[in-house]
């Protein structure tokens, strides 16, 4: 399992440039990234190496950060690697909240982050099943 930082940006030019210059400026590196978003406003999730420092900076920069506990699994990349997680996890009824995914270091395989209602459940499943997740630290040295 690891921490995904969660800010909440208005909808206007240079809000996103703004939060990655924070990061950048804090020695802080992007390691994946989505945007959910309104006509009002968007999401901006982040893995980044250093989530705590992340936190800081942001909340320190005056925006509205949060942080959330995500795992990050391991797919094959090709054809229907995805699908066969998501069938384990659906057997199993875990319910997922949102993903998205990235390409591994391998050029084998991708990481998807998941962010599903009962991590626990979900550790000790993905443990049973044998699939494939990163811990913390795996994730942020990539």
């Amino acid at each position: 399992m690891a921490k995904q930082i969660s800010v909440f940006l208005e909808n206007k030019a240079g809000r996103l440039a703004s939060v990655t210059r924070t990061l950048g400026d804090a020695d802080i590196n992007i390691r994946a990234l989505s945007i959910a978003d309104t006509s009002d406003f968007g999401i901006l999730r982040v893995i980044v190496n250093d989530p705590d420092k992340a936190y800081q900076v942001l909340k320190e920069a005056g925006f509205t950060v949060s942080e959330t506990e995500v795992v990050a699994v391991q797919v094959p990349d090709s054809p229907g690697g995805l699908a066969t997680v998501l069938e384990q996890m659906s057997e199993d009824n875990l319910n997922i909240e949102y993903l998205y995914a990235f390409l591994g270091t391998s050029g084998n395989d991708a990481l998807v982050i998941i962010k599903v209602e009962d991590m626990d459940k979900t550790r000790s499943i993905f443990k049973q099943k044998g699939i494939m997740f990163l811990e913390e630290q795996q994730l942020y040295s990539l």
